[in-house]
Formats: structure tokens, C-alpha cells, sequence
């Protein structure tokens, strides 16, 4: 029952952003030592992943963290791929730092990627932001999507290659 309710819930977020023809590709939980922290899934078209078309990445969170700690932690995925241009960094930061809001257990973020208009993320269904900047844009969804992921083996399951 919740997995039909998860994926209507989905269907109606793509919907109102224009992408309602997207399927489940893979998902994945993340786990930091005992600790759950979110659920991920990644929605595509052709159910095959490709960057240059629109896809979808959900992330339900199984417990509460603020804005900043995600905006934070987004960055120093990002870092950590090999982006060492500070200066971007900094103004990425603050763009990520309008959108994400504090989560509580429960919440659902869905990022939209778009390779020609960038990327919206919604709350609950809701927009609470976009990015128009390409390479932040692609960067972001690198975090999970990426070969230099810190989690190649969520990236595997996301991909359905698992």
C-alpha cells in the first residue's frame, strides 16, 4: 500500500512540473553507520538513464535535518568530486542555501533536472526553488549519479545496476 501511495504521490509532483511520463529506474536507502537517512529514488524517461534528458531524483527523508546541513553537505559532496573552484562554490552555496529548507522525517525533496531550463526542486509536491545554472545543476545531481559518487553502491541501485 505504501509503495502505491510513494509512487502516486511521485506521479502527481512530476505531473505538475510537466514530466508525468517518468518511471522508477532504481532506489536505494542510505544508512550512515545505524543510522536511516533517506530514501532515494531515480525516475527517468525510456527507463534507461541519460543526463542530456529529464529525469527525476527523490529523496524521502527518514529522519530530521536543517536547511543548512543539507546545503552544507551538498557542497562537500561536491568538493569532494574533484570542483575545487572556491568561488563558484561559495555562490552555489548560497543558491542551495534559498532552496533547502529544514526537513523532518517524512518530508520529501524531488529534484527535476532538465538539461535545456536546469533544475526545480519541490517539497512535498510543492516548489520551493530552481536552479538555471547548467553546471550547478549537473553538479548537484553528480552526488548520487556520478562514478565519483562517495555512494557507488546507491548510485549502482538507482541505476538498476545492482
Amino acid at each position: 500500500m505504501f509503495a502505491v501511495l510513494a509512487m502516486s504521490t511521485h506521479a502527481a509532483s512530476l505531473e505538475r512540473v510537466g514530466l508525468p511520463n517518468l518511471v522508477l529506474l532504481g532506489e536505494s536507502r542510505l544508512r550512515v553507520l545505524f543510522w536511516d537517512i533517506y530514501d532515494a529514488g531515480l525516475y527517468v524517461t525510456d527507463g534507461v538513464y541519460d543526463p542530456e534528458k529529464p529525469f527525476a531524483l527523490s529523496l524521502n527523508y527518514l529522519r530530521g535535518f536543517s536547511g543548512s546541513d543539507i546545503t552544507q553537505r551538498s557542497i562537500e559532496e561536491i568538493r569532494r568530486q574533484g570542483f575545487v573552484e572556491e568561488s563558484e562554490l561559495a555562490s552555489w552555496e548560497t543558491q542551495l542555501s534559498k532552496i533547502f529548507p529544514d526537513v523532518a522525517e517524512g518530508d520529501e525533496i524531488i529534484g527535476v533536472s532538465d538539461p535545456i531550463e536546469g533544475a526545480r526542486f519541490l517539497l512535498n509536491g510543492s516548489l520551493i526553488g530552481t536552479i538555471t545554472d547548467q553546471n550547478l545543476s549537473r553538479r548537484f545531481f553528480d552526488i548520487w549519479l556520478s562514478e565519483q559518487t562517495s555512494e557507488p553502491a546507491i548510485r549502482e541501485s538507482l541505476m538498476g545496476i545492482d
